[in-house]
């Protein structure tokens, strides 16, 4: 090895012509999704030596004064003007939702100002789609999907000047309704195989002969599709008789069309799980455009998907990861009061060990995906576009999300059931795997997406290996592959003697930043992202091309991966609010939460290596005393639990429901929960004197005698506290109740679909 001629011929040769064998075949659609944004802490997480400073140096995110006003101004009025339940009855948001989403340029908070839009920082962005989540789903995905991947942003990055100039003002003031239509019947998570087409072919065009496409498709699940003005199309696109060069197959490309070209039909829903934001197909036969439709003119065409892969990573960093942190907060909120509020055997829900688990899981979810929603909307502000995380975060925030939801469920029990005005759950449950579904079917993001790319994406050497073997010049492609190779294994065995020596117990002594509670969470991270750097590299080196195919260790690998990066956003955040005690136990739950899903992934991976000798070994080195983190304790649920009960304004309650939309109404189903537990609070010295009454004695209420009717009687209450506890009862009771129908109001109209 220590002679450059000899190892090049008899080690780095061979090797580079192994490599090119194993290299798993790869699209043209696939390299550019590969290709596609930008790697960050996530390449740093690759390395396995993440340097921390870099992380903890990040300036925090903070709003601007005017983005702060429009969250607490416009954002707060829209909240409180709709219902989650009076949409569901409409199937759509009401007129003045509408009005208002439009005047105040909620589909333009990504728009330039010169274009006359918000031109909000990523972090803006994902205060307002959180906040809109914790009222409504449906309000949160009619306003976030403008913002999101669609004719906006890609107008932003790929329009023709004459193109921005045009759509983009129309956009802003809300004259232009868009959508943007990808997916289809026979290509759903393989976009790339759409059979929609576009050829090009001369036509008239406004009196003249063009050249343009005549186009046809089919494309379904489009996202304000059925209202849409300005249809954002990807299709292929095909030049049979050469009318522009020499190419006959010119790739995917992306144009937008008005909505009322003859030959568009649209307009139609899809009941997506009984959701009311508008969504449905279109087509179109045989509609011909010129080529200024296309985004970016004739000169972006056939660059579909590089434009789309470049944007998606932005969108996904943003909307999705912003409703499932909703959904988090809003749970946390809701089933945090209603377990004070509700009692069952004399003692709040809240009290009981089954319900706090669940109360832990929620509340520490709520935190943990707040750090990861802030650390990368941080990332896109600072330029980035992070796509293997804005994977990670589309798919774990989504899934914790959903989570969220159902523990609420089980928690309110028949409350959280019965569907009706009162139900502030039932419709979240009902439209929770939408999110899960839509850009990147989650089971793809895991098996395929997070690993699959990130492997290539991130790691310091693979993607420049991977160049080479296509290189033509043999000789100096193995040159070059010969310093790649030696820097290459200099990394794996580096990593190996850092997991076994940090696993050891060595890596306490190394300097970390933090605090005494953190400290030692940075050094597990540390030992964890060795070992998973060794163990993607000898994944990669035993399966090859065939890791493509072996799903389920890539998604355990990208496991690893995704809570390193869950647990480096906990850290960062714990930082930047300068280490306060009062949030300890939030940041102990996620840190174990995260680390303990971390070594569960190495574990099943171990166990199901391809080589189980290696394996065998390999876990002597990665876990040489038992696993270290196995999740959060019982005792750190039960303090994570008691913080969604505290009252208003506690400084860790506050962390946790930052940016939740909040109703004071007292007659808003939420709002009625804030005000049982106010009425409550309020009576508790009163209802504790009652209660010690009843024990000694001093009470005994006669047969139908209500029990502060009794006391009352009894000389034990005053007048004014009876009142007081007649009042916080009836409070309690409008949060207990569910509603009831006429069987008549629930009869089909004929014709009409429910």
């Amino acid at each position: 090895l220590a002679l450059p001629d000899l190892r090049r011929k008899h080690f780095s040769a061979p090797m580079f012509s192994w490599f090119q064998k194993v290299l798993p075949p790869m699209s043209a659609t696939e390299r550019d999704a590969i290709d596609a944004g930008t790697v960050w802490w996530d390449g740093e997480l690759f390395s396995g030596r993440p340097d921390w400073n870099t992380l903890l140096s990040y300036p925090k995110s903070k709003l601007t004064d005017e983005e702060q006003a429009f969250l607490d101004g416009p954002t707060e009025e829209l909240c409180a003007m709709v219902s989650d339940w009076e949409i569901g009855q409409a199937m759509d948001l009401p007129p003045q939702a509408w009005a208002h989403i439009k005047e105040h340029g909620f589909f333009a908070l990504i728009i330039p100002k010169e274009y006359g839009g918000k031109g909000f920082s990523a972090y803006a962005h994902s205060q307002v789609a959180m906040k809109l989540a914790t009222r409504s789903g449906d309000l949160a995905s009619t306003v976030m999907v403008p913002n999101s991947l669609g004719p906006a942003e890609l107008l932003l990055h790929y329009g023709t000047d004459e193109q921005r100039n045009h759509y983009l003002p129309r956009l802003a003031r809300g004259d232009e309704i868009p959508c943007f239509a990808l997916t289809g019947p026979l290509a759903g998570s393989d976009a790339g195989a759409m059979p929609d087409t576009g050829i090009i072919c001369k036509g008239q065009w406004e009196g003249e002969e063009v050249i343009g496409l005549r186009l046809n498709w089919e494309k379904r699940y489009i996202t304000l599709g059925p209202v849409a003005t300005l249809l954002g199309l990807a299709f292929k696109a095909y030049d049979p008789e050469h009318l522009l060069g020499d190419e006959t197959d010119l790739g995917i490309s992306l144009a937008l069309i008005p909505t009322d070209t003859a030959g568009v039909e649209i307009g139609r829903r899809h009941v997506p799980l009984g959701a009311a934001f508008m969504n449905g197909p279109n087509s179109g036969k045989d509609v011909f455009i010129p080529l200024e439709y296309l985004i970016g003119g004739q000169a972006m065409l056939g660059k579909g998907w590089m434009m789309l892969m470049n944007c998606l990573s932005v969108g996904r960093s943003i909307s999705l990861p912003a409703v499932g942190t909703g959904a988090a907060k809003f749970t946390s909120l809701v089933t945090g009061q209603y377990t004070q509020v509700r009692e069952q055997f004399n003692v709040p829900l809240a009290a009981f060990e089954g319900i706090q688990e669940s109360l832990a899981r929620i509340g520490g979810n709520a935190w943990l995906m707040d750090s990861a929603r802030i650390l990368i909307a941080n990332a896109v502000d600072l330029g980035e576009k992070p796509s293997v995380l804005s994977a990670i975060l589309k798919y774990h925030l989504t899934e914790r999300g959903r989570e969220c939801i159902t523990h609420a469920m089980d928690v309110h029990g028949g409350k959280g059931i019965i569907m009706g005005p009162n139900n502030y759950l039932g419709r979240s449950w009902q439209g929770a795997p939408i999110f899960i579904t839509v850009e990147g079917a989650n089971i793809l993001s895991r098996n395929l997406m997070i690993f699959g790319q990130g492997a290539i994406r991130c790691h310091p050497f693979v993607l420049k290996e991977m160049a080479l073997a296509g290189r033509k010049d043999h000789d100096r492609a193995v040159v070059e592959f010969d310093g790649l190779l030696m820097q290459h294994i200099g990394f794996a065995v580096r990593n190996a003697a850092s997991t076994l020596v940090l696993n050891l117990g060595v890596g306490h002594f190394e300097s970390v930043p933090g605090d005494r509670l953190s400290q030692g969470y940075f050094r597990a991270l540390n030992r964890q992202a060795a070992a998973f750097a060794m163990l993607a590299d000898l994944s990669m080196m035993l399966l090859g091309g065939e890791l493509k195919r072996r799903e389920r260790l890539s998604a355990r690998l990208g496991d690893v991966l995704s809570h390193m990066y869950l647990a480096s956003a906990a850290l960062k955040r714990y930082h930047d609010l300068d280490y306060p005690e009062a949030l300890a136990p939030l940041f102990c739950w996620s840190m174990e939460e995260a680390l303990g899903e971390s070594e569960r992934a190495l574990d099943e991976l171990l166990s199901n290596f391809p080589n189980r000798i290696l394996g065998g070994l390999l876990r002597v080195i990665v876990f040489p005393f038992g696993r270290r983190h196995k999740g959060p304790s019982d005792r750190l649920d039960a303090q994570v639990a008691e913080i969604l009960g505290r009252a208003k304004g506690d400084p860790a309650l506050e962390s946790v429901l930052a940016g939740c939309y909040r109703p004071t109404d007292a007659e808003d189903p939420v709002g009625a929960l804030q005000h049982a537990s106010d009425m409550l609070s309020g009576a508790k010295a009163i209802r504790s004197k009652l209660h010690h009454a009843v024990k000694s004695g001093q009470v005994k209420p006669s047969g139908g005698e209500h029990l502060i009717d009794a006391a009352l009687n009894a000389g034990v209450l005053q007048a004014a506290e009876a009142q007081t506890l007649r009042a916080a009862e009836a409070a309690r009771r409008k949060v207990i109740d569910v509603d009831d129908f006429d069987k008549e109001a629930l009869v089909a109209t004929e014709g009409k679909t429910r």
